[in-house]
């Protein structure tokens, strides 16, 4: 199945070009609260209370005239994963790599959805675009092995790591508002045996930046979820960002940034830099 939220939280089911509204399929749809209905979802699934969605005989929407949102607005934890890439290792010239530097955390307030913009919050600093797979947990993992880390596993998604390259620790340069464009969708995870074997194309401006397959990643997804759920319990609806290949690059105001993932999906957001500030205009800057 492809799930998303659309239209002011409700619940669809992607069928070709359109949308089915399953909402009222879904008891424990909540439309109004700030997780949404596709964490509720996903939270019941885990519980094996799994609705069966009807699609046949009920209205449908063109994708094209519904209203896209992130299909999880506030997850309770995006993981991300530093240099999981051997080609951004280089190109960063990086000395290390995700098995160095472990996992990090941004802020679950970061999330926006498609059609959106990402706000450049400084205008004398650069600011990256890195497009990875998104893993969806499914089920409560702590200390997982890499042989059933796949069961632990709603779905996927597309995922936009936004960075600011400044001195502050990588945790704050990834969770500014607007820094983690998450959709169009989630793809379950029956629909994708090898998340270890997806194309990975990123344009910005209509340039292609960067061009990858997962099975370049140095942590695969079965790697990455043993090892993180061996520092931190992860929970149904819980994201990992798997990391970026090489291709990253500055935004500037007025880009339209997509990223396409085979199976996935594609996720276009767009840039808006007109309320970027001086660095030195920041907050909490200290003269020296």
């Amino acid at each position: 199945m492809r799930l998303a939220l659309f239209n002011k939280g409700r619940l669809g089911l992607v069928v070709g070009d359109d949308l089915v509204d399953v909402t009222d399929q879904f008891a424990g749809a909540d439309t109004a609260g700030p997780v949404g209905a596709l964490q509720r979802y996903v939270e019941a699934a885990a519980d094996g209370e799994t609705a069966r969605f009807e699609a046949a005989g009920r209205p449908r929407i063109p994708l094209a005239e519904a209203v896209l949102e992130a299909p999880l607005p506030r997850p309770g934890k995006i993981i991300g994963a530093p240099v999981n890439y051997l080609d951004h290792k280089a190109e960063m010239e990086y000395t290390t790599s995700v098995a160095d530097l472990g996992v990090f955390l941004k802020a679950n307030s970061s999330v926006i959805g498609p059609g959106q913009d990402i706000l450049l919050p400084y205008s004398d600093k650069r600011t990256d675009q890195e497009g990875e797979l998104g893993v969806v947990i499914g089920r409560t993992a702590s200390h997982v092995s890499t042989d059933e880390a796949l069961d632990h596993v709603f779905g996927y998604t597309c995922v936009l790591d936004i960075t600011v390259r400044s001195g502050e620790d990588r945790s704050t340069r990834k969770s500014f508002d607007t820094f983690t464009p998450l959709g169009p969708w989630i793809v379950t995870a029956d629909e994708i045996p090898d998340p270890d074997a997806l194309d990975l194309r990123c344009d910005v401006g209509g340039t292609t930046r960067q061009r990858t397959n997962t099975a370049d990643l140095i942590f695969g997804v079965r790697e990455l979820i043993a090892y993180t759920s061996s520092v931190m319990t992860l929970h149904p609806g819980d994201v990992i960002a798997t990391g970026t290949p090489a291709g990253v690059g500055p935004l500037s105001h007025g880009d339209r940034v997509v990223l396409d993932i085979e199976k996935v999906g594609r996720l276009e957001v767009g840039v808006d830099g007109s309320r970027a500030l001086a660095y030195d205009q920041r907050p909490g800057r200290r003269s020296r």
